[in-house]
């Protein structure tokens, strides 16, 4: 196992703003010791707020574990997961609007997975679910050749330079948190 530093580790909850786009993550270093009204937008709020119900651990099912901290040692990454029921051996990732499942959220989903089964828990299905529609997405677990894919991407992630040439794309700004305090564009998002 790896001698891996906190600082080192890579919050499983970034993976999908990464994505989205490297730079929000700079802007969210940043910004993160600020109030969250300087750069949160309503979805920001709207999904913060759905994610309360699992955060405060309502569940009175023996069986349900809700918002439990994980870490991989092996991957580097650490959160918590949303829900996770033993006598089922699902994971689900809560999600208040799913119109698409973007690259982003499936590598949340995994890592979140992997970070389960290193510490010991038996996973056997995973799952999205879509809090506004109340609807279940069920998802493959991941393959070795899907392990592979998320460590190249963690690679990646740990190698970004936010000084480095940057090309905003205007579609991606106009909805993103950080755009109106971002040095890169001079839109406003539409929020």
């Amino acid at each position: 196992m790896p001698n891996t530093l906190m600082t080192d580790l890579i919050a499983i909850s970034l993976l999908n703003d990464y994505i989205f786009c490297p730079y929000s993550i700079y802007l969210h270093n940043v910004y993160m010791e600020s109030d969250t009204d300087v750069y949160h937008a309503t979805p920001q709020v709207v999904g913060r707020n759905a994610h309360e119900v699992v955060d405060t651990k309502r569940a009175t099912n023996a069986h349900i574990l809700e918002a439990l901290p994980v870490i991989s040692h092996e991957l580097g990454i650490f959160g918590k997961i949303d829900v996770y029921r033993k006598d089922t051996k699902t994971l689900t990732e809560r999600k208040y609007n799913l119109k698409q499942i973007f690259q982003g959220q499936i590598y949340q989903l995994w890592a979140q997975y992997f970070c389960l089964t290193e510490m010991g828990y038996q996973v056997e299905r995973l799952c999205f679910y879509e809090i506004s529609t109340r609807k279940t997405t069920p998802m493959p677990l991941p393959t070795a050749s899907d392990k592979q894919q998320l460590q190249e991407f963690l690679s990646r992630f740990r190698t970004y330079d936010p000084h480095a040439p940057f090309s905003p794309n205007p579609n991606k700004c106009l909805h993103c948190v950080y755009c109106n305090l971002c040095d890169k564009t001079l839109d406003d998002n539409v929020f």
